[in-house]
């Protein structure tokens, strides 16, 4: 399950295990093909690893502490520490591979 997460609540959620983080907007043509990937992921890798969504449209101030310019972007943590940043629309094939180097 894929949980939508505040900028407040960022650093508490992200703080242990690996997580992916989302972020999105729901204007943004390339976020909405993303989304269901994710969603995908989600249920597959369940208990391995935490999936979160972050509205940059909402929740500013952590988009712009990583310096996200365009969305979708997903930043991979591990034990709270960013591993990984992508940018871009990533496939399932593409996207789980990636996950994988991590759990």
């Amino acid at each position: 399950m894929v949980k939508a997460i505040t900028d407040t609540e960022f650093k508490t959620e992200t703080a242990q295990g690996v997580s992916i983080i989302d972020f999105w907007a729901p204007w943004c043509g390339p976020c909405r093909m993303q989304s269901p990937i994710i969603d995908e992921l989600s249920q597959e890798m369940e208990g391995q690893i935490d999936f979160f969504k972050m509205n940059v449209d909402e929740e500013t101030k952590i988009a712009g502490e990583f310096g996200i310019m365009s969305i979708p972007t997903m930043i991979i943590k591990k034990d709270g520490q960013v591993v990984e940043k992508l940018v871009g629309f990533h496939d399932k094939e593409r996207l789980s591979e990636i996950l994988k180097k991590y759990i």
